[in-house]
């Protein structure tokens, strides 16, 4: 038995759709999806459809990302700090404004983690970030992470949340991170996931990249006015899907560490969009 492992899709369909016809050309009908399942791209109906779509016609399983966490969040209590027409905000309340009950109803049933049992083949965890937090990195050479490896009680542990790629072992145990489908990072523009593939009842892991058309994806990001939503944060993301070298974390941190410097202080979310503009600038060339 082989499983197709899909993580941070946010909202790139059309990445989404490469890696399933692929996943289901080679006869795999078993999906585990590791959780940021929206935001970024345009359209998040369309992403969530799909889901939907796989989850009655396939085997699936689904774990929550933080992504999903702000929506319920703002659900339940309101984000008055969040702001439209915001680079560092709108493209949160763009998607949230596209999102059904129905898509937060499916959300709110999702748990961090997941321990699955396939067949006769050892027992895998499933999660976004780590086991036991969805922002949480598992990250090469760290204690924190050897610490959760020994502790789960399973020999593997499949997550996201880094959008890179990789695999870490440890005292036996093995961490792999399928990387990402909508946004992944050192990708050269293409679709991140991951097929574990069973022999004799050992788990071979295998990484994918897959080329899909890039330019439509952009095209839609202007199409929907979401770059007007979120001006500087779909510039990193129009950048991230070319290039695939420098985050969105990476770039607004540039922007509140460059607000601090002329104003002593700077709190998320309210980062003015000049400072934007320089982080940018700064940080992603022509």
């Amino acid at each position: 038995m082989d499983i197709a492992v899909l993580s941070d899709i946010h909202g790139n369909y059309m990445a989404l759709e490469k890696c399933i016809n692929y996943a289901i050309s080679h006869n795999i009908r078993t999906f585990f999806f590791l959780g940021d399942y929206v935001g970024e791209l345009a359209y998040p109906e369309k992403t969530m459809k799909i889901l939907y779509d796989m989850n009655s016609r396939y085997e699936c399983y689904f774990v929550k990302g933080n992504k999903e966490d702000y929506w319920l969040n703002y659900r339940a209590n309101g984000e008055k700090c969040w702001k439209d027409y915001d680079s560092t905000t709108g493209s949160l309340i763009y998607t949230y404004s596209e999102l059904k009950e129905k898509d937060l109803d499916f959300f709110a049933k999702l748990h961090p983690s997941q321990k699955i049992v396939v067949g006769d083949m050892p027992e895998i965890t499933i999660c976004h970030g780590s086991p036991y937090k969805v922002n949480e990195k598992l990250l090469q050479d760290n204690e924190k992470t050897f610490e959760i490896m020994d502790s789960i009680g399973t020999s593997l542990i499949l997550c996201g949340h880094t959008h890179i790629q990789n695999k870490i072992e440890h005292n036996g145990n093995c961490v792999l991170n399928a990387g990402a489908v909508g946004v992944p990072l050192f990708s050269n523009g293409k679709a991140q996931f991951m097929i574990l593939h069973s022999e004799n009842k050992k788990w071979i892991d295998e990484f994918i990249s897959l080329e899909y058309d890039v330019d439509s994806a952009i095209k839609e990001l202007h199409e929907s006015r979401l770059d007007e939503h979120a001006p500087y944060w779909c510039s990193v993301t129009e950048n991230l899907l070319r290039k695939g070298d420098v985050s969105h974390g990476k770039v607004l941190a540039k922007a509140m560490a460059l607000c601090k410097e002329e104003n002593k202080s700077c709190v998320w979310p309210d980062v003015p969009e000049k400072y934007w503009k320089r982080a940018v600038e700064e940080m992603i060339k022509s």
